[in-house]
């Protein structure tokens, strides 16, 4: 016999805090020969540790050396969520289980529903959803990847860091919301929870945005959407989080083949793009065209502290070429780099070597590889009104030697992540890192030791002055309105003070 409705709707609280998870459709071996989406998500809570997990499949007793049981009412303890890996047409005997078992939310991985095309399939959906809401259980998807929760060792995928952070993200697409993570753990990025929501059958973008601008655990919003199905519904909840919080959003299918694609994918579609632009604007949100600017910009308002008060950049480094290029690409994306003084100028020659320097802006002497010469340049430089913030560039000229072991050794990382965090807190301005990447595997080796070691010291590490530039400048500019739009609502409180 079914559980009736509850009176209250379980809340994404109680779905983020699950104490058992059982797995439906688990197993050990695809139809491809590998192992099934089922069993990663067994095998990745097992590895993060979470406390009690149960496959489900006929076929096994057990599974990566855990019993494995014949269906959910066979689960001896507590079961609050579900992941499925079973075929469509399988789904609405499970959800009758699901109700029995007082579950409170499942999460679809299967697909074949109304993305497909199919009245039957769109059908089955419309059904799953009378039968959550009359068992009183929330539905994740379907098609997506469902959730991850580091802080309570809820996970989907392996090689994604665990440890919890203060984003949040939220997609439409399964691949971006395993990638995301996996992508921006080098970098230092960690999230406080992870939705991928696919068709948004029950759970959807408007409920997740409400959620996370009060969630204390998150700070920054992130979202992939690639279409909504309550236009009025999503303005309100963008302008409602964007008003607490920064908000991101990469919008997928822009362009007809990618609206076709976004049809296909989760049977989204928001045709008229200008108008979710004009939302974006309106709203202050600040938009990208890919997860490399998401990671970019996560970069910047989670490191690049203090978020600089205006455009006014300095870059320091060595080689003529970066210099050149840097100041292109700074300016073209909307910062500005500003001449120095002569009274900066002077007091940089007075320490660093003069021949074969560029002292104006950029800052480009060859011992601005020694920690030295690199805490006076950014005091000097720093302490002129019109800089708001300093880029030390590593790696975008032959000098860098990378794979020489020049920048990898303690005796340079130790000291030069030292001098930048000092000269950083003392003119109360931020320094921003460009690593470009290395085309060899030598290389790389001593790249990724020194990413890991300005990441380890909280500092903004970005791998193209382009994507720092134009991430830089959004922050920037997302600051700037935030300001005004705070100096009007306290002018408006107090105007309705004095009435």
């Amino acid at each position: 016999m079914e559980k009736q409705a509850e009176a209250k709707q379980i809340s994404l609280e109680e779905v983020f805090t699950p104490r058992g998870i059982a797995v439906v459709g688990a197993s050990v071996h695809s139809l491809e020969g590998g192992i099934s989406f089922g069993g990663l998500v067994v095998l990745s809570l097992i590895q993060a540790g979470f406390p009690a997990v149960y496959p489900i499949n006929p076929k096994y007793s057990d599974i990566l050396s855990i019993p494995c049981f014949p269906n959910l009412l066979a689960v001896p303890g507590v079961v609050d969520h579900v992941v499925v890996n079973i075929p469509a047409e399988a789904c609405l005997k499970l959800l009758d289980e699901c109700a029995v078992k007082g579950v409170r939310s499942v999460h679809f991985f299967t697909a074949g529903f109304g993305e497909s095309g199919y009245k039957d399939r769109a059908a089955i959906e419309q059904a799953m959803l009378n039968k959550a809401r009359a068992g009183g259980f929330r539905i994740i998807g379907p098609n997506c990847t469902g959730i991850f929760i580091p802080r309570h060792r809820v996970t989907n995928s392996i090689g994604i860091p665990l440890d919890p952070g203060s984003v949040a993200f939220i997609s439409q697409s399964g691949g971006h919301a395993q990638n995301l993570p996996k992508f921006s753990g080098p970098r230092g990025i960690r999230f406080s929870k992870v939705v991928s929501y696919g068709n948004a059958l029950d759970v959807n973008e408007c409920e997740l945005l409400d959620y996370f601008a009060q969630d204390n655990e998150t700070e920054i919003i992130a979202a992939y959407i690639e279409g909504v199905r309550n236009g009025t519904g999503f303005a309100q909840s963008l302008a409602k989080a964007a008003v607490c919080k920064p908000v991101i959003v990469y919008k997928g299918g822009k362009t007809e083949a990618g609206i076709r694609a976004a049809l296909g994918h989760t049977a989204s579609m928001m045709s008229n793009i200008s108008v979710f632009e004009a939302l974006c604007r309106q709203t202050n949100t600040i938009q990208v065209d890919n997860l490399d600017d998401m990671i970019d910009i996560l970069t910047a308002l989670r490191f690049a502290l203090p978020l600089p008060s205006g455009t006014g950049t300095a870059m320091i480094g060595a080689g003529g070429g970066p210099a050149v290029l840097g100041s292109d690409e700074l300016e073209g994306a909307g910062l500005h780099v500003p001449r120095l003084s002569q009274h900066i100028q002077d007091e940089l020659k007075r320490i660093l070597p003069i021949d074969g320097s560029i002292f104006t802006n950029p800052v480009d002497t060859l011992n601005l590889i020694d920690p030295r010469a690199i805490n006076v340049a950014l005091r000097i430089v720093g302490s002129s009104p019109n800089i708001h913030m300093l880029v030390y560039h590593l790696g975008f000229h032959p000098i860098s030697s990378w794979g020489l072991g020049r920048f990898s050794t303690s005796s340079f990382l130790e000291s030069a992540i030292a001098v930048i965090r000092g000269a950083r807190d003392a003119i109360g301005k931020p320094v921003l890192i460009a690593l470009r990447p290395p085309e060899d595997l030598e290389g790389m080796k001593e790249f990724l030791a020194t990413q890991n070691a300005f990441v380890a010291a909280e500092l903004p590490v970005f791998h193209s002055l382009r994507g720092l530039a134009g991430a830089m400048s959004r922050v920037v500019n997302w600051q700037c309105r935030q300001n005004r739009r705070a100096v009007s609502v306290h002018l408006a409180n107090q105007a309705e003070t004095s009435e």
